[in-house]
């Protein structure tokens, strides 16, 4: 924003609480469907505009849908309403009913991202009807440990223990006492990830060869970050607040352009960013510590959440008086088409032509502008 002087002026916490709202107005008008004309459910369709694949649910997309709730839950506790509260369970009882099976999958990682967010709509919503999804999760994540690797795998049966796994493994652990637990997850990701050079999570590893794959994500930064934020509050030993100071850092010099988290993409990517803004968010408020590198650590944190919201702010797209968010936070979005919609490659989901029509740039957005009220609203 620019005063008629000419001056930059911070958003105030009001004003990005009115474009969280538009953020979450616009996924709720484009996205969000009553699954299979089942009463008290909804669940995000994954594009749009939509295929007839995507509208009737052919296509959901597990670790999407988790973090629609973690949004969800965002808004909950930034402006609580009752149809807030309630949409909460009504997601989850919809990825229950789509996942056939039951609460489970074959991925530690989606697993992982959807118990973080149940036990988020438990604990600060009071959402009860999810006590039994997490007892069940807990008991899946905790029999995926693997003692002799101290990890646990990207997926059932396989030689490939990733950051994307282990980050938010450890993250539900530390959330349900596990605390144990979690430090093992956490070690074994600065032992075995951590390029010594940059101070950056690599993405993963395979046991027992030792073969190091060293693509750099920014999800990966984002759930080490959070992990260690965490065991740093309840567990306190300094390794984990000395861990999270050095990777805001090396966050800050390598994934930011002038203060702006870099990088663009759709599919399972489009969520990445998003990502590594939530637990920057949660550094940012929660990294303990009066030393002068954990301040600076709080407060460069926050300014990465503020500038990155900015950014997407202002190169956003209004479409029907809604906000329609690029991939890459730094370029204009662009209107998308139906066509060119995204795919599954590999285990995971491609971007669709446009990644703007992509649920998981869309969400991206909407916890960028959470996250943004969340730390204006704490004065940071």
């Amino acid at each position: 924003m620019t005063s008629r002087t000419g001056r930059n002026i911070e958003p105030t916490a009001a004003l990005w609480s009115e474009r969280a709202d538009l953020a979450e107005s616009a996924i709720l008008s484009r996205h969000l469907r009553k699954l299979w004309a089942v009463p008290g459910t909804q669940l995000g369709v994954v594009g749009w505009p939509a295929t007839k694949g995507e509208r009737t649910f052919a296509f959901w997309h597990y670790w999407w849908q988790a973090h629609l709730i973690d949004c969800a839950v965002d808004a909950a506790n930034r402006a609580p309403t009752p149809a807030r509260q309630r949409r909460l369970w009504s997601i989850a009882h919809a990825m229950r009913l789509r996942n056939i099976t039951g609460w489970t999958n074959n991925y530690y990682d989606d697993m992982a991202w959807l118990t973080i967010s149940l036990e988020r709509a438990e604990r600060t919503q009071g959402v009860e009807e999810v006590r039994g999804a997490l007892l069940i999760l807990e008991k899946a994540l905790a029999n995926g440990f693997e003692p002799e690797f101290g990890a646990v795998p990207w997926r059932k049966g396989s030689d490939f223990f990733n950051a994307p796994a282990n980050g938010p493994v450890g993250i539900a652990m530390a959330r349900l006492g596990r605390y144990s637990l979690a430090q093992e997850l956490a070690d074994f990701l600065d032992t075995h990830l951590r390029d010594k050079e940059t101070g950056l999570i690599f993405d993963g590893i395979h046991l027992p060869s030792g073969e190091v794959e060293k693509p750099v994500y920014s999800y990966c930064q984002g759930v080490a970050l959070g992990l260690e934020t965490e065991l740093a509050v309840h567990v306190g030993e300094p390794r984990h607040a000395e861990r999270a100071v050095r990777l805001v850092d090396a966050i800050e010099e390598h994934l930011t352009d002038r203060g702006v988290v870099t990088g663009d993409g759709g599919g399972d990517g489009g969520l990445f960013n998003g990502i590594l803004i939530r637990y920057l968010a949660l550094a940012a408020l929660m990294l303990p510590g009066d030393e002068p590198t954990q301040v600076t650590a709080r407060r460069k944190a926050a300014a990465i959440v503020r500038a990155s919201a900015t950014a997407a702010w202002e190169h956003r797209l209004d479409v029907e008086g809604e906000p329609l968010f690029g991939a890459d936070w730094r370029q204009p979005a662009r209107l998308p088409g139906i066509a060119g919609a995204g795919g599954f490659e590999g285990g995971s989901v491609k971007g669709s032509r446009n990644p703007e029509r992509d649920l998981s740039v869309q969400l991206s957005g909407w916890k960028l502008m959470e996250a943004a009220h969340t730390v204006t609203a704490a004065g940071l």
